[in-house]
């Protein structure tokens, strides 16, 4: 996992100087770069979305995973936990989730991160995961400035991702084709272009509670890959 711990540590340091650039920049900066983060996250978003090879099955994976999603609502319960954290107003909570979810989005559901942890976990040097630890690095410093503590708070879920990755690399390259990593990113993407909406205040998307479309892509893929249905 030591290419997990990498990255995480590059993020943690980003994230840092981040928060040191955020305390004393303006409010008219700080709110400009929120908005310059916000464009960039439609674009990523964009891109990883036009991956996907299969439509219908980025649709049911949307729909059944928000359907999951809502009936467990774990968008308050997050809210609940991260008040507990911030000790701030609802405006700070809600910053402070966005910047968990993009951020967890952005450097776990490329290409690089799933491919990178699996390289590491089949006993490689983790190349692609110290390239991706120098960009990730780099880009936390522009997120934390923007976004705040909640960038930083995002190297848990990347450790347990990227590191149950890595633990189960000699199972999981039997089960996940480049295929499913594709459409997994994709529907990544479509949740950064809803993260973008709510960041830009163009409309209020409730994308943690589409988190498990993440899940379901990669259930949903593995069934139609096995099964000989149409990919």
């Amino acid at each position: 996992m030591i290419g997990t711990l990498i990255n995480a540590g590059a993020i943690l340091l980003g994230g840092t100087i981040g928060l040191v650039a955020h305390s004393k920049l303006p409010p008219k900066i700080t709110k400009i770069v929120f908005q310059a983060i916000g464009i960039f996250t439609m674009f990523v978003g964009i891109q990883m979305a036009l991956k996907s090879n299969n439509y219908v099955l980025i649709v049911f994976s949307l729909l059944i995973g928000s359907i999951i999603g809502e009936l467990f609502d774990f968008e308050t319960t997050i809210q609940r936990l991260s008040k507990k954290l911030t000790k701030k107003q609802s405006e700070k909570t809600e910053q402070f989730i966005n910047a968990i979810v993009t951020t967890f989005i952005l450097y776990c559901m490329g290409s690089m991160a799933i491919l990178g942890a699996i390289e590491d976990g089949l006993g490689y040097k983790p190349n692609l995961l110290i390239a991706k630890s120098i960009l990730d690095g780099f880009s936390s410093i522009a997120l934390s400035a923007a976004f705040g503590p909640g960038v930083i708070f995002s190297i848990i879920p990347l450790i347990i991702f990227q590191g149950g990755i890595t633990l189960g690399a000699q199972y999981i390259t039997h089960v996940v084709g480049e295929k499913i990593i594709l459409e997994l990113s994709a529907v990544g993407g479509l949740l950064l272009i809803g993260l973008a909406l709510s960041i830009l205040e163009i409309k209020k998307i409730h994308v943690t509670n589409m988190l498990p479309s993440l899940l379901i892509v990669l259930i949903a893929g593995f069934i139609m890959l096995h099964w000989n249905l149409d990919f």
